[in-house]
């Protein structure tokens, strides 16, 4: 499966904290580096090619030591969403967020550990727009796709 996603990740005070995942680091389960966007608050993006190099980057981002974890805000929109989902932390965990007026859908989820597991696709439920058959929103993989 080929996805580009974009993922976003606004923390006030967090420059100390971002500033490792500004470098390559191969000790990483998630491939890349975050580059810093020019922001009154502090913010970093990340743009993935494929599903696979960012797994595990959402439990990484939550395990950090923010200096405020209350106002983490990532924002993540694969090229299939009609917008950003929203991830904030609780309880230490990264979380999604529910928008108004949208709804994640899935495919069936993958037969075995050979593929990567699908974040689902972010969709405007007031747009009129109809859901193909084929997507629900109870077929979720229940493994972390980030």
């Amino acid at each position: 499966m080929s996805r580009i996603a974009q993922v976003i990740v606004l923390a006030a005070h967090a420059d100390e904290v971002m500033e490792p995942l500004t470098l390559p680091d191969a000790a990483r389960s998630w491939r890349g580096h975050f580059t810093p966007l020019d922001l009154f608050v502090g913010g970093w993006v990340i743009e993935f090619n494929r599903v696979g190099p960012r797994a595990g980057l959402l439990e990484h981002l939550a395990s950090l030591p923010w200096p405020h974890p209350e106002q983490v805000q990532v924002l993540i929109h694969d090229e299939e969403d009609d917008c950003f989902g929203l991830w904030m932390i609780h309880d230490g965990d990264l979380i999604e967020i529910p928008l108004p007026r949208t709804q994640r859908y899935h495919d069936q989820a993958a037969p075995d550990e050979e593929f990567a597991p699908s974040p689902g696709y972010l969709w405007r439920t007031d747009t009129g727009a109809e859901v193909p058959a084929h997507l629900a929103p109870e077929r979720q993989d229940l493994r972390p796709a980030w």
